[in-house]
């Protein structure tokens, strides 16, 4: 992997930084409304989930997917 000069980093940095970038709320990506969604879940049920996607290396929203489908299944 090439690495970056002194020279190209600061102007990398300098662009970055003037950019301009806003973050506008409730706007984000998919990892802000996963935390979104495991913040209005109560504690115990946002661990299990949280630690159900760590060990199977999957995301919190693919887990909470995965139970809604065995559940649709169940009552079908």
């Amino acid at each position: 992997m090439a690495r970056m000069t002194e020279e190209e980093a600061d102007a990398m940095d300098e662009e970055i930084t003037n950019a301009g970038i806003t973050l506008k709320p409730g706007k984000g990506g998919i990892f802000t409304r996963q935390r979104e969604l495991i913040d209005v879940l109560d504690r115990v049920s946002a661990d299990w989930i949280m630690t159900r996607a760590r060990a199977t290396n999957k995301m919190p929203l693919q887990i909470l997917g995965e139970m809604v489908h065995e559940k649709i299944a169940a009552s079908a």
